[in-house]
């Protein structure tokens, strides 16, 4: 019975808070990104891809925590319905207050990693359009540097 308790834990806590992390640090970088993005300067960049690298840092951990998070959130459901079955092949009796309590975490879980990967993929996104927004803003600072001279 104790590691039934341990593992309710793992998925109540571990799964839970390892999404909740995800979020905050989805959050984080974003903010981060667009506060650099609102500080830069351009015209300071002689090559592309050198401005190319700096827009893009961090902007994969958005990407890779949208994809990954329904991932997480499944395995988090798949160890609630796993506790679900062991409780009921143990205790022999079925207790439906119990089953559906347990239910009911595994599929906290599944929310859980979609509300982290949903908002995730939208600011990646957003990230994306900003990165190519001011990409072609260096093209055509740079064309017309060269058109005037």
């Amino acid at each position: 019975m104790m590691s039934f308790v341990f593992l309710q834990d793992v998925v109540d806590y571990g799964v839970i808070g390892l999404l909740g992390l995800m979020s905050f640090l989805t959050l984080f970088f974003w903010v981060e990104r667009l506060l650099f993005y609102r500080s830069l300067d351009i015209s300071r960049y002689a090559h592309k891809e050198e401005l190319e690298m700096e827009l893009t840092n961090h902007v994969h951990i958005l990407s890779t925590f949208g994809s990954n998070a329904p991932y997480i959130g499944l395995l988090g459901t798949v160890f609630g319905i796993i506790l679900t079955f062991y409780t009921m092949g143990q205790s022999g009796e079925m207790d439906v207050k119990h089953i559906m309590s347990s239910l009911s975490l595994a599929l906290k879980a599944t929310a859980m990693g979609l509300i982290v990967a949903i908002p995730a993929i939208f600011l990646y996104n957003h990230l994306v359009r900003k990165i190519e927004k001011i990409l072609v803003k260096w093209e055509l600072l740079n064309k017309a540097t060269i058109d005037a001279a």
